[in-house]
């Protein structure tokens, strides 16, 4: 599971503060013209505001009526500007959040003097030397100009083999944020080092504008036309009442149009979307788009790069292999031996296997000599009491024993042969001039990934895995992950094909990569996310970066997805089966002294027909900041049919919204009478 960021409380000071300033601010028609039902509910409060201000020249005793009507119908204004406002006060505070975890590379650079200094990666310039040892990150792309060592390049190339990288040739270009495994090296910057990524996407979370996705382009096409509509149906309303002798004020008409309209979906329809990005950020993921926000709920297939993101990328001791005449426990401890001064992931992976499967104690670290890795023998190991161990490549290490590879015993060679047609990595072990056995490494997959593979194959998701490795490795690989298929020896161009497919069949499609070879397809996919550990070619491609690097965060962005649009689809429902009740409450108040008989509608028995117009705006309003909490948090996801998920929400949020304001309302009108407003 990610790291989920405490979401900041709706009551703290921090947010609330502002966003009342800022909803304030967002009173500028001009901004609410993106918004059409709460711009019209603006337009209403100033004619009903201009209303009051006649009355208390004209007729005082009708303005206590109107000047509470313009209230609350401002109310209404403030209290949709202000649940965007905390959506996006929000989202500041999780930037800051963000800021304070965000580190910056360090480098080593050299001065004029052949010192180094120590200079955060991003001061670096194009020309600038830097000297990186084993263990280090290289802190921006260039090119090895003194110096042989290897390098793990796994998020670049989808391999998890080190490559040796050295001066001149064609191996001399080193990429930033590589690891460099063993040796030292001294690097030339040539492409302008930036760590600002971080920073642009802070700058994303924080910025006030976003764009709007094409579904809620459609909803506010549907409530435009809505609010168009029903103001027509009070011009109608207006005339009928003018030919049955009825007397209606432009106040009621306005209060009749603000309760028909679909106000409470329009206060936050801006806070859903925004929200829903927020939400990513509290899961460590950052989203660039708040399409690929809503196209992550309808997502079909996602595709996940291999080694990374399925598997950990750096190679793993799995198995000890003995040699005819030797003991696996012997060639277990040979292992440990020689794998103690080595620091490299392999190494340390062989101490652990050691130790742990094969429960041999850590031996005190008393050598005659210690042989490191280096990128020219290719082995490593250490002397001990007469003892000469070594583990390394095979070639290296039949190189050091003096036995030719037709020399080797036959059980020997074929385990290195079947090590290496599966996709794993043979490391021979020695003890001087004899052979021990092999070291099976592979690259091991991510404890826990099965299970979340179920989770997504349990929302309707496939998951197909690609690499670059044979059809064997991967089928091997694809079997333990538990991924429905996989694509084998795969090229870009294969994976950008392969999703080009898929759209052309109508499927949403998912890309999760960490390297350089995956950005074409993160670019192509609906929802590409990128690892933040991955090249920045691969984080530029994407619209959602993970900064915890875990391949199944899909399945949190899925679900955020889905509580995104199930969200703004169950408030939609429930704001417009809520007008239902407002009818009953205003319809029979307006013309009950000319057809008495809409009295029996008056089903709530309000006390009067002021009284159940002024409890409709009041209702009216306060539903919009009782729901914000709603709009900010998401209606829970859980994972079901189309079918059970539609008749669960049409029974909560449609009955309820039926239901909930003959309640609202009538507790609003008692308050109302109690207090003698009207």
């Amino acid at each position: 599971m990610s790291k989920d960021h405490k979401a900041p409380s709706l009551l703290d000071p921090a947010i609330i503060f502002p966003a009342m300033r800022d909803a304030v601010v967002k009173l500028n028609p001009q901004q609410l013209l993106r918004n059409p039902v709460i711009f019209v509910t603006e337009m209403v409060a100033v004619l009903v505001t201009v209303m009051f201000l006649r009355d208390l020249i004209s007729n005082p005793g009708e303005a206590r009526f109107s000047g509470q009507i313009a209230a609350w119908l401002w109310f209404t204004v403030l209290f949709a500007t202000f649940a965007e406002a905390v959506a996006e006060g929000r989202g500041r505070a999780q930037a800051e959040s963000l800021k304070k975890t965000k580190s910056e590379m360090v480098a080593r650079r050299l001065t004029g003097n052949g010192n180094t200094e120590s200079v955060p990666a991003s001061r670096l310039k194009i020309g600038d030397i830097v000297l990186v040892a084993a263990g280090e990150l290289i802190p921006g792309d260039g090119e090895v100009i003194e110096g042989v060592a290897s390098v793990n390049e796994s998020a670049i190339t989808g391999e998890s083999a080190p490559v040796i990288r050295e001066s001149g040739g064609d191996r001399s270009a080193v990429t930033g944020g590589t690891e460099v495994l063993s040796d030292e090296i001294r690097v030339k910057i040539t492409v302008q080092p930036g760590s600002s990524f971080v920073d642009r996407m802070i700058a994303l979370i924080e910025g006030a504008q976003r764009q709007k996705t094409p579904n809620e382009i459609a909803l506010s096409i549907l409530l435009s036309g809505l609010t168009l509509i029903f103001l027509f149906v009070c011009v109608a309303i207006w005339g009928l009442a003018g030919y049955s002798g009825t007397l209606l004020s432009v106040t009621v008409l306005a209060a009749l149009l603000v309760t028909l309209i679909p106000t409470t979906i329009g206060g936050l329809l801006s806070a859903i979307g925004i929200a829903g990005m927020d939400r990513l950020v509290r899961f460590n993921v950052i989203a660039t788009s708040g399409r690929a926000v809503e196209a992550a709920g309808d997502v079909d297939t996602l595709l996940l790069d291999k080694t990374g993101t399925i598997t950990y990328g750096n190679r793993m001791a799995s198995d000890f292999i003995a040699a005819p005449g030797v003991t696996q426990a012997d060639v277990a401890e040979a292992s440990l031996l020689a794998s103690l001064p080595d620091e490299t992931p392999e190494g340390r992976s062989i101490v652990a296997l050691a130790t742990g499967e094969f429960g041999l104690a850590l031996p005190e670290a008393q050598f005659d000599d210690i042989i490191r890795f280096t990128a020219e023998t290719r082995l490593s190991g250490v002397d001990k009491a007469g003892r000469r161990l070594r583990k390394g490549a095979v070639d290296a290490i039949l190189r050091f024993t003096g036995i030719s590879e037709q020399q080797a015993p036959q059980e020997f060679r074929r385990a290195v042969d079947q090590i290496a047609r599966s996709g794993g990595t043979p490391l021979a072990v020695a003890d001087g001039n004899r052979l021990l056995g092999v070291i099976h490494l592979k690259d091991v997959v991510k404890p826990g990934i099965k299970e979340r593979f179920a989770a997504l194959r349990a929302m309707g998701i496939r998951t197909v895995m690609v690499t670059g490795d044979n059809p064997v490795t991967a089928a091997a690989i694809a079997s333990e992950a538990g991924v429905d298929d996989y694509l084998a020896q795969a090229t870009p161009e294969d994976k950008l094909a392969y999703i080009r497919r898929e759209q052309q069949g109508g499927r949403l499609i998912a890309m999760c990569g960490d390297g350089t070879n995956d950005a074409p397809a993160l670019a192509q996919a609906d929802v590409g996310v990128a690892m933040q550990t991955g090249t920045q070619a691969a984080r530029e491609a994407a619209n959602m970066v993970d900064l915890d690097s875990s391949p199944t965060k899909l399945i949190e962005i899925v679900e955020i997805g889905k509580q995104l649009l199930m969200t703004r689809g169950a408030l939609t429902t429930f704001s417009i089966a809520n007008d239902v009740a407002k009818y009953f409450a205003i319809i029979p108040a307006m013309f009950v002294v000319t057809y008495p008989a809409l009295n029996s509608l008056n089903v709530m028995g309000l006390a009067s027909p002021k009284s159940a117009i002024l409890s409709a705006v009041i209702f009216n309003a306060l539903i919009i900041i009782a729901l914000i909490p709603l709009a900010l948090k998401g209606v829970r996801y859980r994972p079901a049919g189309a079918a059970s998920l539609l008749r669960r929400n049409l029974f909560v949020y449609g009955l309820g919204g039926i239901l909930l304001p003959f309640a609202g309302i009538k507790a609003v009108d008692l308050a109302v009478a109690a207090l003698h407003l009207v």
